[in-house]
């Protein structure tokens, strides 16, 4: 089976596992004083330093949480929390779900902030908004913008619009959770306030993540207990998981400029199958993932294709693999303007730490020989 399903979850890393299995043989609770409690925690505390390194940060900025939704759960509605719902959101239109339903039961008003034909933020249109922004009405502008997309892959211009929306006052979150490991993210030259990470887009365990909140920027807790996490997000840690997390963060920058180097292979792939088939590739226009691809060809739809391509070996996606396995029309593509038929059709195949070099042009070729069967005419 060649995996061409990364930004759905990349393979465990084998210093993630080696460091899981490190911390579940410590077997104590990093909030116990004795000696094998503050073993846990020295474990915790190496892995918040790890992540922190990764994002630019310091390490007490980062609340481990059980995954990229509820980081960015607990930024929406910890910031509509603490500043009493005065604030509306204006989200993305290109968000991940776990962003904009979220967003939606925030309890505060919420806005869509279009993006252009190429999938990236409408910037003139943001900055219509905030100059018709009115405090009395509108209360503080909270924006929701991702760092990398997890369907085209497409980078978006986080620092500009964290910037306009912090001249007029406002607080930027930022779902990171694709870019990490496969572009530089650092906090502090995306001007951000929140930022969003998980654990197995990286190679790390799934059901871990983590939330970095700038020094003083509002929040409050969305669930109570214990105080762990500085009374952000109570509840004993996944002390294996977060091990995991931090060795995976660690060995994926370290890794990085082996990633950036798909992009040529990338390329090539998809320039042989526009050469070969007449494909469509979205968001080729705009900067990029170096490993993702997101393409169509009408008339083959993407159940299908997954369906192919899984039968000749090769496991690729339709989309966002965080609906419950359904296979429906992306709200990305539409939201780029693209045509229903042609959205239809839409596949993303995406590599990483683990892809071997032949893997693209089997990838092309396993491509080609399904849609010869299904839509190409003979030549």
């Amino acid at each position: 089976m060649i995996y061409a399903d990364y930004n759905a979850t990349a393979p465990i890393r084998p210093e993630a596992r080696a460091a899981m299995l490190a911390a579940l043989d410590v077997g104590a609770n990093p909030s116990s004083v004795h000696g094998p409690g503050r073993a846990a925690r020295k474990l915790l505390e190496t892995a918040r330093s790890q992540v922190a390194m990764a994002i630019g940060a310091r390490a007490q900025d980062v609340i481990f949480t059980s995954g990229g939704t509820e980081a960015s759960a607990l930024a929406l509605n910890g910031i509509a929390a603490q500043l009493d719902g005065k604030c509306t959101l204006l989200v993305s239109a290109i968000e991940h779900e776990a962003v904009m339903k979220n967003a939606g039961y925030a309890g505060v008003a919420v806005e869509t902030v279009y993006v252009t034909a190429n999938g990236q933020i409408d910037l003139d249109g943001l900055r219509d908004r905030l100059v018709r922004w009115d405090a009395d009405r509108d209360g503080t502008p909270v924006l929701a913008l991702m760092l990398a997309n997890n369907e085209t892959g497409v980078i978006q211009r986080v620092a500009e619009a964290a910037a306009m929306v912090r001249e007029a006052g406002g607080l930027t979150h930022c779902d990171a959770v694709q870019g990490l490991g496969k572009v530089m993210v650092n906090v502090n030259l995306l001007g951000v306030d929140y930022l969003a990470l998980s654990a197995h887009k990286v190679g790390g365990p799934q059901g871990v993540g983590a939330l970095w909140v700038r020094s003083g920027a509002p929040l409050k807790p969305v669930l109570f207990g214990g105080g762990q996490e500085r009374s952000l997000r109570s509840g004993t840690e996944n002390l294996s998981g977060i091990a995991g997390f931090g060795a995976a963060t660690e060995a994926a920058i370290r890794d990085m400029p082996d990633l950036q180097r798909l992009a040529a292979q990338r390329d090539a792939m998809e320039a042989r199958l526009i050469a070969d088939a007449g494909i469509t590739v979205f968001g080729v226009d705009a900067d990029r993932l170096p490993q993702t691809s997101n393409f169509a060809i009408p008339g083959f739809r993407a159940e299908t294709q997954v369906m192919a391509m899984d039968l000749a070996g090769v496991a690729v996606s339709s989309g966002s693999a965080c609906s419950s396995g359904k296979v429906k029309r992306s709200l990305v593509l539409s939201a780029m303007g693209v045509a229903g038929a042609l959205s239809d059709s839409a596949i993303r195949v995406s590599f990483g730490w683990d892809t071997k070099a032949g893997d693209f042009e089997a990838v092309a070729e396993a491509w080609l020989q399904a849609a010869r069967r299904t839509v190409l005419k003979p030549t």
